[in-house]
């Protein structure tokens, strides 16, 4: 539905109404689109983890444990010092 700024005024009730039945009321000013109301978005807070399980799946990375895409050298604090130039002798690191 579409209402200009002075519709808007005058039938902001029924405006409400519309929005209440899950419509998106457009509000225009000069013919342009200047604002938009509509039922609120509602967030269960969180991961949908069976989307996130899908997505994955659908990139095919389901096929993949997590071992095999974290290297073994990740896990030892010498090479995250190396990386992270914390050693006054840094050199970069060559597997």
């Amino acid at each position: 539905m579409k209402m200009s700024v002075r519709e808007a005024r005058a039938q902001f009730a029924a405006a409400l109404d519309a929005v209440e039945k899950g419509e998106r009321v457009t509000i225009t000013k000069n013919g342009k689109a200047v604002a938009e109301l509509g039922p609120p978005t509602v967030k269960k807070g969180g991961l949908d983890w069976d989307k996130v399980r899908a997505a994955s799946k659908a990139a095919g990375l389901d096929k993949y444990k997590a071992e095999d895409l974290w290297p073994p050298e990740f896990d030892d604090p010498a090479f995250s010092r190396a990386v992270l130039g914390l050693d006054d002798d840094w050199q970069p690191y060559r597997p």
